[in-house]
């Protein structure tokens, strides 16, 4: 049991960013936005925090660059998906593609340097539970927010007005409409709140987790965000297991090689993509002609209120 607190601790602080993205495109997703940029965004989240947080020497400002910077470049996919009705799949990879490249060239010059971000802490009398406390409650304030920010979006989605509008939006766009629910304003919203949060889990990795800023950084995670959330079925409980798992994966990885296994580094480098592979074949396999179990029924169709069908 001693050796395995410190592993189960490791996956949810690796989990962490991919949560905070999840969570994001979760709530896009539901509103009928597929936002496939997920990698961009956190590149692009991931420079603006690092350059905030080194300029001004606090992580919190360097956290609220990167929220900002994924709110405002996810209005343009919003605009081009929502206002001008464009394809969701050509326009989120593009964006994927932009934040790799702009991250990458702005971030040249800083390859390596290192910031103080935020430190971890005991989470007063929660910590002291055994095996709970050492795992969940002895990390940074953002982890914390992190599992605040799990429930609360299970409780707004399923267990509100509000949440059932969204829902809405996503399953039968024009059922809402004739209901009075603005379904463009509602994807606006929902989709730009998305990318700041997959910009927040960029930010994570730079100001929190690593520290430090390294081209390409994310190694993938966006992508896996984009994955779990079909593996959570568009649930966050779900979804944020998933996340907890791969950062499980991930963790594990990394103190083979520390240990010195035998294994060769890029097989165990491939583990927790891998790991998502199975995951994803698995969930297709019990799928139902081909439809994905809990997928919003309108999910990358653009609306246009004067169309009828």
């Amino acid at each position: 049991m001693d050796v395995l607190i410190p592993i189960l601790a490791a996956a949810v602080r690796s989990g962490t960013p991919v949560v905070y993205a999840v969570m994001g495109e979760i709530l896009a997703e539901r509103s009928g936005v597929m936002n496939l940029g997920q990698e961009g965004l956190m590149l692009l989240g991931a420079f603006a925090g690092f350059s905030a947080a080194q300029s001004t020497g606090s992580p919190e400002i360097g956290l609220a660059a990167a929220f900002a910077a994924g709110i405002l470049v996810t209005f343009i996919h919003a605009f081009l998906c929502v206002t001008l009705g464009g394809n969701q799949t050509v326009s989120g990879l593009a964006l994927a593609m932009f934040g790799g490249g702009m991250s990458a060239m702005l971030g040249r010059n800083h390859i390596g340097e290192t910031i103080k971000g935020l430190m971890p802490f005991d989470f007063p009398v929660l910590c002291r539970i055994p095996l709970i406390g050492p795992v969940f409650f002895r990390h940074d304030i953002m982890v914390y927010i992190s599992f605040l920010l799990v429930f609360f979006l299970n409780f707004f989605i399923f267990r509100t007005r509000p949440g059932m509008n969204l829902r809405a939006v996503g399953e039968n766009p024009r059922a809402a409409d004739a209901m009075g629910i603005s379904v463009a304003r509602a994807r606006y919203m929902y989709t730009i709140i998305g990318g700041g949060l997959a910009g927040l889990a960029g930010g994570y990795l730079s100001v929190v987790y690593s520290q430090m800023w390294v081209e390409g950084m994310t190694a993938g995670r966006g992508w896996i965000a984009v994955a779990l959330v079909i593996f959570g079925i568009w649930r966050p409980l779900r979804a944020m297991f998933g996340c907890y798992l791969f950062g499980g994966i991930d963790a594990l990885q990394m103190r083979m090689q520390a240990a010195g296994t035998s294994i060769p580094a890029p097989i165990l480098l491939m583990l927790p993509y891998l790991m998502t592979l199975g995951v994803l074949v698995f969930i297709s396999i019990r799928s139902k002609s081909g439809i994905l179990l809990g997928a919003p029924a309108s999910l990358g169709v653009p609306f246009r209120r004067e169309e009828r069908e």
